[in-house]
């Protein structure tokens, strides 16, 4: 028996995929732009937009005590582990230790290499460096403008609105970590904590890791307070993230400097993502006997 399809079935069948593509698109949103914590807008004249951050207090919060400031990147990546770390942590060491503050990518732009990327590199990561003479046609990171987002406008919002002291921490998985080492060897000022997870540190021939090496061989004397540095990789990750990571911990090495105190840390077995979660822990515990010292 033939079945008669008529004008309305299309338009419900076409209404019916409408809502659930706009249901798959809400939970996408919500998943991505919207934490378990207190989530703030900011309007940015630096990077010419509004940023969300994620604000995480301890608990018992108390506004007349002056708290360390962690600040990470990948909004709800990881956010997880690190609410249960900081609550573990809390818990041993009899009080909640920071306030997190955790910096989504924009949700409907795609922003995290142009944040991220420090802007020696380009933005369309590559294995090569760029070939001599070359025109500008791929855009390099901006990075410099997601750092100067973060201290004269994160900073100073935080700053009003809550007591911080002096200890700050920057962390970033992957691109995030390449943010962290640039921001290291540009601003070390800025924070006296840095956690890169599986820094993506190969960028155009390794120019994050020559940069850093450039750094501590010739301009160390930049970081003139106590510094704690911890890197981290996932031991089944691609060979070009082990080589990177394997020649920060050389430059590391053949540059000692009394005010950077630095741990490196690979685990074996992890792939890439799987990094990031068994790192976070580890790196908390460094920095707290690094702080007590």
């Amino acid at each position: 028996m033939a079945i008669k399809i008529t004008k309305h079935y299309f338009i419900n069948l076409s209404l019916a995929v409408v809502i659930f593509a706009i249901g798959i698109l809400a939970i996408r949103y919500y998943n991505h732009y919207v934490s378990a914590y207190t989530d703030v807008t900011i309007n940015s004249s630096v990077l010419n937009e509004s940023r969300k951050v994620f604000i995480r207090l301890p608990a018992n919060y108390n506004p007349k005590k002056a708290y360390p400031l962690i600040i990470k990147t990948d909004g709800n990546f990881n956010l997880d582990t690190w609410d249960k770390a900081l609550t573990k942590q809390a818990k041993s060491e009899k009080g909640d230790k920071a306030i997190l503050v955790s910096i989504p990518n924009l949700f409907f732009t795609d922003t995290r290499n142009r944040d991220l990327v420090p802007p020696y590199a380009r933005q369309d990561v590559n294995t090569q460096a760029r070939p001599e003479g070359e025109t500008l046609i791929e855009p390099n990171g901006e990075a410099d403008k997601f750092l100067a987002f973060i201290e004269t406008e994160l900073f100073p919002y935080l700053s009003a609105k809550y007591k911080l002291s002096n200890n700050r921490v920057l962390s970033g998985f992957s691109a995030g970590g390449s943010f962290v080492l640039y921001t290291l060897h540009t601003r070390p000022e800025l924070f006296n904590g840095y956690f890169a997870f599986s820094p993506a540190a190969w960028y155009d021939d390794m120019t994050v890791v020559k940069n850093v090496e450039a750094f501590l061989t010739t301009q160390a004397n930049k970081v003139k307070a106590p510094t704690y540095l911890y890197l981290s990789v996932g031991g089944a990750e691609h060979p070009l993230m082990l080589k990177a990571f394997n020649n920060l911990e050389s430059a590391l090495k053949a540059n000692p400097n009394n005010n950077l105190a630095w741990q490196s840390a690979i685990n074996e077995g992890a792939e890439h993502s799987d990094n990031p979660p068994l790192s976070v822990s580890k790196a908390l515990a460094g920095y707290s006997a690094f702080i007590k010292k």
